[in-house]
Order: structure tokens, then sequence, then C-alpha cells
């Protein structure tokens, strides 16, 4: 057994060890005027020293609430809260027994007495409708966490290493702002840089299309969405960092972020350089931009995966404000900029039917990036049942490549087939502009609905090239291939879509939707290449064989319907719609012209079922029949001879690929016990799927083209449980998961069919320990089994395991010294001769806060003992890949952070204090989310 296995069986068995005695609480609520029981009423105790929840629970369909808790021998407060009615207290002298508090009457909130403001406490947790509300100030955290650190205390939520957020097992995708979007819809800038004592609400809900949310339609996503509101005490100020780090090897970081509120107009601005791998703005609290380990999310390289190493430079700001009653606006835009080297090298086995071959590799890349993006949002409400939103976003980026490479292949006789050689150098420019228009207008007839949905990209980009290679052939006496050319491309891209849907009740419990979408879509590729002529010393004679001129065009129109039944705990969803599309194709190759024009009638289906078997359990399942078209590169018979080791033509004959789609998920979190598990079964089979054919010569030279294959399929079934216990200081959040995977794979290979076979299990046990403010732990350990076999091949089969083993710690004590490490081992059991199958990553970090914690000294090293990799290891049905790329290696730096704030008549209180102050709401407010 291992010292982790140890540790963690270590840590189970102190936290049992100092389990008390536990005491059942339990009783009714209902409603003093008409005795029925009320469901989802918030039961919790406090103490009477500091108001600190101790316990909580809701209550069932039959206003029963049952808390287990342990025994408290100091004053408490029960309290029971309810939207609309006013409170109920009752204070206790200590909790040491079991006890039945029998019925708990609850009077109704009435607003008639004009003059007289009944103010009640905030629950920590609140159901309203569709949306699950957390009281951030009644949750215990340090006084200068983030909103990350809060989002770890609030029950179902877990947040895991590579900063993915869930809740109730469901996926977060969507972050907000007082209902805007922060910079990105991702939220890593949130998470990471608002101060988590500014925060008033949590509210998580279904995640939502604009569509769904003007319309008030049900969500038909399987994600979530968070939106954080900011305490109006809190919600006029400023606040901000800066941060400057140097380190050795010339590393260095700087950055700075600044927000100002305002009431309802917020802005944001922000600005950082780094060359240590950091792409986003996600900096943690500990590390800062440092990557790996728990330092993952928006753009900071994960250990083992990173491929090369990035200078980057950001700047950006964003904007949101109400401009009159009605009329929300708000604006983002960003610079970026990035410079990324690395070298690789590369070992991949390549399957045949009558014996493989390899392929070794080695390259050499420079790669810059610059980019501009500006997005606009106006949301407008006309009236009380009609709003219109205009979202408009450009985007404008450049980008130059400068690389070099060399390979050779082999056959299983070790004999050589083909070596090549090459270097080039590519400068590519784009502009895009997009823009989506959303009317809704609803009716007094509840239910009745009209939306009208507009959207356009249109992009124009160009690349210009520079290319020498040389490819050898060894077999069948093949002339070898030599290019120095300069290549020209310039490429357009317009689309358009209407969507128009009117829905119309029919009962209260079923409605029905009808309408149609039309698209239409031009696009155009004009491929120049020209060779180098001697003579002139130019480029200047049209190489014809790689050029080319295409033009591709789409017009259709689909027709829906679909109907809603929402009755009690069910919601079933059917949409059905045709497409009828023209799809134009053009050429001109070799001074001959191609044309393909064909008509398509693609049929669509979706049949959503939702059951809600309690307030926190639910149950999914979801049916989709789709149909897609291939590519115009995959139906134009054009060759194109871009790779000297590839000629690619396209099949004019292919179908579209016919998928269908089966999902169920299975969603449940107990808040009695805090405890939660999820499971989800997904399965695609595909009618008919384009899928590309080789064929291979004695030189190992390739020849693709394209066919439909039908039968294929893949699947994934999962699941994950987790629990959080808190006893005093204690707080001990551990969970399991486990992820598999089953697929069939075909396709042609020298004109054999093959098939692939592949299996994925991934197991995941990770823990939480946090004693008080002082220590957090964090173990984990995450295994990744893959196994394919193969039919036809030489080879019959092929399997891999990647082992992961991380430990997090940090220690807040002594006070004002912060001291964390990120420990990471990674083994990969299976992987070509030349490439280490193993590497630890060991991360540190101590700081230190002065001038009253405003200013933070902070010393870290990365990669402590010098063994960081970058190798992987990938299973494909045609090939095995090994591949090892640049990785940042050890570094120390030496930094100083300055923390700014100031909300005007704000006083700055204690977490304790704030989180009083958090529970005094008027109870209008709550008569008003009535």
């Amino acid at each position: 057994m291992s010292k982790f296995h140890f540790f963690f069986i270590f840590l189970l068995s102190c936290f049992s060890a100092n389990a008390q005695e536990e005491f059942i609480l339990k009783g009714t609520v209902l409603d003093v005027t008409t005795q029925i029981p009320l469901e989802s009423a918030t039961v919790y105790f406090s103490s009477v020293k500091d108001s600190v929840v101790l316990e909580y629970a809701t209550t069932d369909k039959n206003g029963l609430f049952k808390i287990t808790t342990k025994k408290f021998e100091k004053p408490v407060f029960l309290k029971v809260s309810y939207m609309g009615f006013q409170s109920y207290v009752e204070e206790q002298k200590e909790i040491t027994e079991n006890k039945d508090f029998g019925k708990l009457y609850l009077l109704e909130n009435v607003n008639a007495l004009a003059g007289v403001v009944v103010k009640s406490e905030a629950p920590p947790i609140r159901v309203k409708k569709d949306t699950l509300e957390f009281n951030a100030p009644s949750f215990k955290i340090r006084p200068d966490a983030n909103v990350e650190t809060l989002l770890k205390q609030l029950p179902g939520f877990e947040v895991d290493n590579d900063g993915k957020i869930t809740v109730n097992g469901k996926e977060v995708t969507q972050f907000l702002v007082n209902g805007k979007t922060f910079f990105d819809r991702d939220g890593a800038m949130a998470l990471k840089n608002l101060p988590a004592e500014i925060i008033n609400k949590v509210q998580v809900s279904d995640f939502k299309t604009k569509k769904e949310e003007l319309s008030k339609q049900e969500s038909t996503s399987d994600y979530s969405s968070i939106n954080l509101t900011i305490d109006e005490k809190k919600n006029k100020g400023f606040f901000g960092k800066f941060l400057g780090g140097y380190g050795t090897d010339d590393r260095y970081e700087a950055s700075m972020v600044m927000n100002f509120f305002n009431n309802k107009q917020k802005i944001s601005v922000l600005a950082s350089s780094n060359n240590i791998n950091s792409s986003g703005f996600s900096m943690d609290e500990v590390f800062d931009s440092m990557g790996g380990g728990r330092n993952t999310r928006g753009g900071n390289s994960a250990s083992g995966s990173g491929k090369g190493i990035t200078q980057s430079n950001l700047a950006g700001f964003n904007y949101t404000d109400e401009w009159y009653k009605g009329f929300d606006a708000s604006a983002s835009y960003s610079f970026s900029n990035t410079v990324t080297e690395n070298e690789s090298k590369s070992k991949q086995t390549n399957f045949l039917p009558t014996g493989n071959f390899s392929t070794e590799s080695e390259s050499k890349s420079r790669d810059e990036n610059t980019g501009n993006k500006a997005n606009l949002e106006f949301e407008y409400k006309i009236n009380p049942t009609t709003r219109i939103t205009f979202i408009p976003k450009v985007n404008l980026s450049n980008s130059n490549s400068n690389s070099s490479a060399e390979s050779f292949s082999r056959d299983e006789d070790e004999e050589l087939l083909n070596e090549s050689v090459s270097k080039s150098y590519r400068e590519n420019k784009s502009t895009n502009f997009g823009n989506t228009i959303n009317f809704n207008k609803s009716f007094q007839k509840k239910d009745r609905n009209f939306s009208f949905v507009f959207n356009n990209s249109n992009t124009n980009s160009g690349s210009d090239a520079l290319t020498e290679s040389k490819t050898i052939f060894y077999q069948d006496g093949q002339t070898d291939d030599e290019r120095n050319q300069k290549s020209k491309n310039e490429n357009t891209y317009d689309s358009y879509s209407a969507d128009i849907e009117y829905t119309e009740p029919i009962t209260d419990s079923i409605r029905v939707r009808f309408g149609s979408d039309f698209g239409w879509m031009k696009e155009m590729k004009d491929l120049k290449t020209f060779d180098f002529e001697d003579n002139s010393q130019s480029y200047s004679v049209l190489n014809e064989s790689l050029s080319n001129y295409i033009t591709s065009s789409q017009n259709s129109i689909s027709p829906k319907v679909g109907i809603t039944f929402e009755k009690n705990k069910f919601t079933v969803n059917l949409n059905s719609s045709t497409s009828i599309i023209d799809f134009d194709n053009h050429s001109l190759y070799l001074n001959k012209v191609t044309d393909l024009n064909k008509k398509y009638m693609l049929p669509y289906g979706r049949a959503q079922i939702r059951y809600k078997l309690d307030r926190s359990k639910f149950i999914t399942l979801r049916y989709d029949y789709s149909n897609s078209l291939p590519s115009s590169n995959q139906l134009l018979a054009v060759k194109n001879l871009a790779n000297p080791l590839n000629t690619i033509t396209g099949n004019p004959n292919l179908n579209p690929n016919e998928k269908h789609n089966v999902n169920i998920n299975f969603r449940n979190f107990d808040f009695r016990t805090r405890s939660g598990y999820s499971l989800f079964l997904r399965g695609d089979y595909n009618n008919s799927e384009v899928v590309s054919i080789s064929v291979y010569d004695a030189s190992r030279k390739r020849t693709t083209t394209y066919e439909n294959i039908s039968g294929t399929y893949s699947t994934a079934i999962g699941g994950n449980w987790n629990q959080s216990i808190k006893r005093e200081a204690h707080t001990l959040r551990y969970g399991v998961g486990l992820n598999g995977s089953y697929s069939l794979d075909k396709g042609f290979t020298n004109g054999v069919l093959y098939s692939a076979k592949s299996l994925g299990i991934t197991p995941r046990v990770y823990l939480n320990y946090d004693y008080g403010e002082v220590l957090t732990i964090v173990p984990s350990y995450s295994l990744s089994y893959n196994e394919s076999k193969y039919s036809n091949y030489v080879t019959n089969g092929s399997s891999n395991v990647v082992h992961r083993i991380n430990l997090q710690t940090t220690s807040y004590w002594p006070k004002n010294w912060i001291f964390g490490n990120d420990f990471g081992y990674t083994y990969n059991s299976r992987i070509a001769s030349g490439f280490k199958k193993d590497f630890y990553l060991w991360n540190t970090s101590l700081s230190y806060s002065f001038f009253n914690k405003n200013m933070i000294a902070k010393v870290k090293v990365y990669d402590v003992l010098n063994q960081n990799q970058s190798f992987s290891r990938t299973i494909s049905p045609t090939t095995i890949r090994d591949e090892e790329n640049t990785i940042l290696k050890r570094y120390a730096m030496f930094s100083l952070t300055y923390k700014i704030q100031d909300f005007s008549g704000m006083k700055k209180l204690p977490r304790s204090e704030n989180r009083r102050e958090g529970f005094r709401e008027n109870m209008g407010e709550n008569n008003r989310e009535n």
C-alpha cells in the first residue's frame, strides 16, 4: 500500500476518532391560518453569540424537517424562514438531546400595514421556482477569500483541480455578475478576482439560451448557470490588485485588475504580461499565475500536457450599465498577444493490414498570435411584454509562424520508406463580424409567445506562406518531391440565419410551438501557389496543381413544430423539423470546372423527458435524431496536393451523416446529509458516417478519399458521489467518481475494412480537509485506462494506463503567512523507448501580508525537483502516437502584490458582522420575488 493511501486512511481515521454523539432534531412547519404544510421552508440553527449557522435543512412536501447534529452546549436560535411569511425564531439554551419541536406555525406577512417594515433573517439556502439561492454571508470563509473559495463552501458544489465546477452533479458553463457577463461566460475572471465579501447571493439555475431566457421557456440544457449578486452596501466603490514579479531564467509576471462599481454601472480594467505559460487571467491566491497543480483554469498549462513556452500579453475592459429604465448595455474589449516556442519529437506506429510502419519526426516552431475582440450587448424592454436584444461582436486576429521539421518512416524490418525535411513561414490575418438580434413578444394569455432571432457571421481571412521542402521516396523508384514555393490564400465566409417561432398554450399543461428556420451561407476559397524561378530569383511561376478556386453556397428552410407538456413533476418536450437544403459547390482546378449541385431533405427530431422525483432529485431522458452534410472538400472530386505524403480527393457520391443519440442523466443531492451523487449514460449510433479511407503505396505515400460507413457507435457511462461533513473547526469533503467509455470505429485501409473497439475507464478519488482558517489539505488520485482491439490489422490491440496523484496543502498559520505546496506524480505505463514514463511536479509558495494585508510579498518555486515533463500517448483507430514537447522547467520568483479597496459608505466589518448584517432583509423584497 502506497504512502498516499496510508495518508488518506489516516485522515479519515483521525476524523472518525474526533466524532461526537449526534442528536436528531425534527418538527413540522405549517401555515398558521390554513394549517397547510409548507414545503421547502428553510429551518436552521445558528449561534446566539455570533450568528454562525450550525445546521440547516429544508422541509419536505409534508412540512417535515429532520436535522442530525452534535452536542452544542451554548445558546442557539432555531429559525424558520419561508418566502412571504414572517420568520419563526425560538431560542434554545443548548443542544444536548434528541428533540421533536412538534408543529411550528408561520404567520403570513401582510404588506397592508402602511409604514411598517417587517425584517427577517435571510436563510442560508432558498429555493425559488427553478433557482437554488445561497445567502453568501451565511457561510464562513477567510476575510480575504475570492469567489472560488466561497463556492467550495456551499453544499452541493464541487471545484476540481482543473477548475471545473459542478453543482449537484451538473457542470456549470455560465457565470454572471448581477445578471451580466463578467468578461467571459466561463467564469475564470469572476472566480479568481472578485472578493467573496462583496457577494450577497449565489443563484444556481439551469443554463438557458438567450431565446429561452427572453421567452421564459424551460431550459433544455444539461448544464447549470451561476449568477452572483453584489451586496447593495458594497455596490458603490472600487477594488483592485497590482502584481509584479521577477525570477530566475528571466521569468517574470505582471498584472493589474481594477473594478469600479457604482450601483448598476460596473467597469473593470485589466492587464497582464508574463512568460510562464499563463495565457489567461485567472490568478490563484497562493501561486498567482503559476501553472500546474491547482491553477490550471483559464489558460495556465497543466503538468505533463503543455506544448512549448509562451510569452503572453493581455489587456481589456468590461462595462455594464443601465442607461435608462428598461435599457441595459454592456461592452467588453480584449487585446491579446502570445508568442510560443516549442520543440517536439514524436514516434508514431501506423497500422496496415499487411504490416505496420513507424514514423519518427522532430520539429521546431515559433508561433505568434495577436487578437482584438470587442463584444457589445444592448437589451431594451420596450414594454412589460416586449423585449429586444442586439449582440454585435468584432474579432480581428493576426498570426505568424516559423517552423522546421524532419521525419522518416521505416517498415517492420527497419527498411527506410520515405524521408522528408521542410521549413516554412506563414502569416495569417482574419476579420470577423457577428451579430445576434433577439426579439420576443409575450401576450396577455399566459405562455403565448412570439420570438424572432437573427444571426449573421461575416469573415474575411487570408494567408501568405513560404515553404521549402524535400521528400525522398525509397521504394518503387518514385520521383522525389522538392518544393520552393510561395502561396497566397484568400477566404471569405458569410452566413445569415433567421428563427421564427410562435408558442400557443392549449391548456395549463400543454403548449405547442411552430415556426421555421431560414439559412443562407456562401464561402469562397482562393488559393494560388507560385514556384521559385531561378532566373528571375522570384516566385513567379504559377503552380496550377497546387492552386484552386472553390465556392460553396447553401440555402435552407426548415419548418418546425414542437409540443411541451408540463404537469406536476413531469416536463416533456417534443421537437421536429425538416431542413430543405440547396447545396451548390464550384471548383476551378487545372483549368477544369467542376460543379456539384445537390438538394437534401434532412429530418431532425428530439424527445426529452424530465422527472422531478423531489426537490433535489432529477432524472432526464433525451433522444436525438439528426443529419448533417459533408463539407465541400469532402464532396468535390478535386485533388489536394498540399502534403507531399498524402493526396486527398473528395467523393461526390457521399451521403449525409445520420446519427441517433440517447442521453440519460440522474442527479440527487441531500441537503440534510450534505451528500449527493449523479449518474449519466450517453450513446451515439451512426447509420451513416463520413470517414476517410487511405491507400498506401510501397513508400507509404497515401492517397485519401471519403466513404460512408454504417454501424459505428460510441457510449459513455459514469457517476460521481460526494459528501461534506463539518465538526467544529473541521470540514471534510470527499468523493469518488468513475467514467467509462466504449466505442466502435470502422474504416478502410488499403481497401480492407478495419474495425477498432476502444475501452476507456477513469476512476477518481478526492478529498478536501479544512481545519478552520488555518490549514487546507487536498489529496486526489485518478487512473486512466485505455484499451483498443483491432481487426484486419497485424496489430491485434494496444492498452495504456496513466496514474495521477496530487497533493495540495495550504497553511494560513502563523498570522499573515501563507505557505502553499502542490505535489503531483504522473506515471504512463506504456510509452515508446526514448520517452520518460513518469515525473514529479512540485510547486511551492511562501507569502507574507503586511500594511493591513494590503501588501503581499511572495517567494515561489515552480518544479522544485526540476523533473517536469511533457509527454503523451494517443491511441486512435489507425495509429499509436507518442509525443514530447518543450516544457517549462524549474524557476524561482519573488513578487509583490498591492491590494486596494474602497466602498463608499461601507465600514470594514469582520466576516461575522457582515454575516449578521446580511441576515436582515426587507420582507417586502420576498413578496416582490413572489
